[in-house]
C-alpha cells in the first residue's frame, strides 16, 4: 500500500504470462491533498506509474499559467470551465470536453476564462509532481 503517497490503493501484480512486475494505483476523489502551484492554481497527483503521471488541476477565474516549457508530453482533458491556452504561436479556447496534446519542449501557457477543471498526463513521470513520501 501506498499511503504515504497519498493513493488509496497501490499493489504489484504479474499480468499474463510475463515476468514483469506492475503496480496497480487506484485512487478516489478527496478535497484535500491540492497544492498551490502559483495563486488560484492548485494541483493534485492522482496516480502514476512507471512511464506515466496523472494530475489534477484547479484554477480559479483570471487565473494565469505563465508561458513555459519542460521535458514532459503533456496530454489534458478539460473537465470543467473554460481556459485559453498558448501552445507554441497558437491560441485556443478550450471548453469543457475539449483535449490538447503539448509535445516535450513546446513552450505553453494558459489563462482561466471561468473557473476549471483539467486532468492531464506528463510523460515521463515528472518528480516534482509525485506526492511526498510520509
Amino acid at each position: 500500500m501506498a499511503a504515504g503517497r497519498g493513493i488509496v490503493h497501490s499493489e504489484r501484480v504479474t499480468f499474463g504470462n510475463t515476468d514483469q512486475d506492475t503496480t496497480i494505483m487506484f485512487d478516489t476523489q478527496q478535497a484535500s491533498g491540492y497544492r498551490e502551484l502559483l495563486p488560484s492554481i492548485r494541483q493534485k497527483t492522482r496516480v502514476f506509474g512507471k512511464n506515466t503521471l496523472l494530475a489534477e488541476f484547479r484554477l480559479s477565474r483570471g487565473s494565469v499559467l505563465p508561458a513555459h516549457a519542460h521535458p514532459y508530453e503533456q496530454t489534458g482533458y478539460l473537465v470543467q470551465g473554460q481556459l485559453r491556452l498558448q501552445i507554441g504561436d497558437r491560441e485556443f479556447d478550450a471548453r469543457a470536453g475539449d483535449a490538447w496534446c503539448i509535445p516535450a519542449n513546446v513552450e505553453h501557457g494558459a489563462l482561466a476564462l471561468a473557473d476549471a477543471v483539467a486532468v492531464e498526463v506528463f510523460s515521463p513521470v515528472r518528480e516534482d509532481y509525485l506526492p511526498p513520501a510520509d
